[in-house]
């Protein structure tokens, strides 16, 4: 039965993608009305792009090296595949729901931009009038790529794949592009309330933070918990890919190749070499030896916590922010392991707790000296408003990610169970999952 519903979903998509240019007419362009763009910007945006792209397969990597030998491959593959996944749903509803008219500040027309209707290389987004809409599009489409990619490291080991996929469409469709809007629409209700977030802390790292640790409670803990790194040569290398691609994602979100691009790359490249030497002296403090392992996730922490201040903080702020965002990071992955709680590769801790202290500390750091577009500046320069609209907006989000997730998880469960048997858990996914191994 599954087999022809999969076969009839993959037939009406075939017939609506060939049809789709008489079914959802788009609206002629005058040439007087097509916008003068900038090929400096354009290039900086190709290339931010595909920057942004190559992190999710890093992700891969990165994960992939922290579990059992038995679970690389499908590891790796539950990254992968959102790539072809995410990509078909950006494009379908998804771009839609995230960037279309508003609908109470909440979610956007979904049918605005169906089947990328409307969405091509003559018009331009409101916020990005330098270069074509169909590249702020697919820029776009390479945060919803790598979202639920994220989460995968709470489950890891014990997740059925077809499972895991409808849950990464609901997802999303339901949580991810909803929160987009909210935050990134000029219309969006996050927006307009005055919450700033430059690249995705909220958006990307809180949501997927928060359904990884509804997911970890929700499939509860594996048969085999304990944790014995396949390969940590993976894990440098995911994580050379994710700093890499990084760049891409935080300087690429001034939607321009001007100067606060650069802020944005600087601060970066600050707050993530802060944060691995931060993590190493961390672990040496506690009586450890400096590890691959902790300078790569220290690294990957930095890089979560700057995020959304990238653009809107000073250099040294950034190095601060790595600094703090390691020592909460390191202190909530070692409370973890003294509970019940299975996050796989503590996706909660790192990801979760380092967007929430980026979200935070954008509240304290940001200044109108860096970007003019902070019209309320943070803590540290004595106005206290923002700061307490990223307090605010971090409960709303929290509720509703975690919330909405672990509603999901549940719709999912009773479509399609969520985890393996204990007989495929104890052989590992590659085989159970995929008639693979390494």
């Amino acid at each position: 039965m599954r087999k022809w519903i999969l076969l009839m979903t993959l037939l009406i998509l075939a017939v609506l993608c060939l049809y789709s240019g008489s079914i959802f007419m788009e609206t002629p362009i005058a040439e007087k009305d097509i916008p003068k763009f900038s090929a400096a910007d354009i290039s900086w945006m190709l290339v931010s792009t595909a920057l942004v792209l190559i992190m999710t397969p890093g992700l891969g990597f990165f994960y992939g090296g922290m579990v059992t030998k038995k679970n690389v491959i499908s590891t790796i593959l539950q990254s992968f595949i959102a790539m072809g996944v995410i990509t078909v749903v950006w494009v379908v509803i998804g771009f839609g729901l995230a960037f279309g008219d508003t609908v109470g500040g909440l979610f956007g027309n979904p049918t605005q931009y169906l089947f990328f209707n409307n969405v091509g290389t003559k018009t331009a987004w409101s916020l990005a009038p330098t270069i074509p809409i169909l590249l702020f599009a697919i820029f776009q489409m390479k945060f919803a790529i790598i979202t639920p990619a994220l989460i995968t490291g709470a489950f890891a080991e014990r997740v059925r794949f077809w499972s895991y996929l409808l849950f990464m469409i609901l997802f999303s469709v339901l949580i991810y592009s909803p929160l987009a809007h909210a935050v990134w629409h000029p219309e969006g209700i996050l927006f307009k309330y005055g919450v700033l977030d430059f690249a995705g802390g909220t958006v990307v790292h809180m949501s997927a933070g928060w359904a990884a640790l509804a997911a970890a409670l929700f499939l509860k803990k594996r048969n085999e918990p304990e944790h014995n790194p396949s390969r940590i040569t993976y894990v440098i290398l995911g994580t050379a890919l994710l700093w890499f691609g990084w760049f891409g994602f935080n300087a690429g979100s001034a939607l321009s190749s001007g100067t606060l691009a650069v802020q944005a790359f600087a601060n970066t490249t600050a707050a993530s070499a802060a944060a691995a030497i931060g993590w190493g002296v961390i672990e040496k403090i506690r009586g450890k030896k400096l590890s691959a392992m902790g300078v790569c996730i220290g690294a990957v922490v930095g890089l979560v916590a700057i995020t959304p201040a990238a653009g809107f903080v000073t250099v040294p702020h950034s190095i601060l922010i790595g600094l703090i965002a390691v020592a909460v990071s390191g202190f909530v992955v070692n409370l973890r392991s003294k509970t019940d709680v299975d996050d796989t590769l503590d996706v909660f801790p790192c990801h979760g707790v380092g967007g929430m202290v980026g979200m935070v500390l954008t509240g304290v750091f940001a200044t109108s000296s860096v970007n003019p577009a902070v019209v309320e500046q943070g803590l540290f320069y004595g106005e206290t408003s923002l700061f307490i609209k990223h307090l605010v907006a971090l409960v709303g989000v929290s509720v509703f990610a975690f919330g909405g997730s672990f509603v999901l998880l549940y719709i999912t469960n009773l479509i399609s169970p969520l985890r393996v048997n204990q007989e495929y858990e104890i052989q590992g996914l590659d085989r159970s999952q995929h008639g693979e191994s390494l």
